[in-house]
């Protein structure tokens, strides 16, 4: 590690980040930013190796700087440092392009040790952030397993269906059933999978290996 940018308003947490990743990497050069524009003018000028990102700015979003620097600098390594630990800021966050995030609350030392496993290819995550990662997948794991058990043989085949894109009236066609009976089915799955789209519908035809 090189160069890093840490995006953070706080002057106080901004200053902490600085001195985690100063221990983390000796002899890195480290760039501050306050909000998101001052980051995006940053990445303009210079490629970073380590980007420590705060979810909440005062001109916007830290996830518009993950997306940004993900678009610019694939191989940069790119670290979410922020107080928010629940599911609406961890998982946009992740699908954003971000391979760590921390909570700017835990100990300095625990922060660096988790900086410093980047070198051996483990991505830094607060323990609290990594046990949340566990149990999403854990009850996404669940959910799959009872939707299985939920669906009659009738109503995975139509879900199968569906989500290939074909249309209620081809799918009666195919099965030999009407179409009411086609719709009957859907609305069915609909409720037992709690979703409301095509889209959805697609999403859970492949979790369930049914494409």
């Amino acid at each position: 590690m090189k160069i890093a940018l840490i995006v953070e308003d706080m002057p106080e947490s901004q200053q902490m980040l600085r001195e985690v990743v100063s221990t983390a990497f000796p002899g890195i050069h480290t760039y501050c930013a306050f909000d998101v524009a001052g980051a995006l003018k940053m990445i303009r000028q210079f490629q970073f190796d380590l980007v420590l990102i705060d979810l909440s700015l005062p001109d916007g979003e830290g996830g518009t700087v993950i997306e940004a620097v993900s678009a610019r600098f694939p191989e940069s390594v790119i670290v979410v440092a922020t107080i928010f630990d629940d599911d609406s800021h961890l998982f946009p966050a992740l699908r954003a392009g971000t391979q760590g995030y921390l909570l700017k609350d835990e100990e300095p030392e625990l922060l660096v040790k988790q900086l410093q496993g980047i070198r051996e290819g483990r991505p830094p995550l607060s323990p609290a952030v990594a046990r949340r990662i566990l149990t999403h997948f854990h009850e996404e794991e669940l959910r799959q397993a009872n939707a299985q058990e939920v669906l009659s043989p009738r109503e995975r085949e139509v879900l199968g269906q569906l989500a290939r894109g074909i249309s209620i009236t081809t799918i009666a066609q195919e099965m030999g059933i009407s179409h009411h009976t086609v719709g009957d089915h859907v609305k069915n799955i609909y409720r037992k999978l709690n979703i409301s789209s095509r889209a959805e519908a697609a999403l859970q035809a492949r979790n369930m290996g049914l494409m």
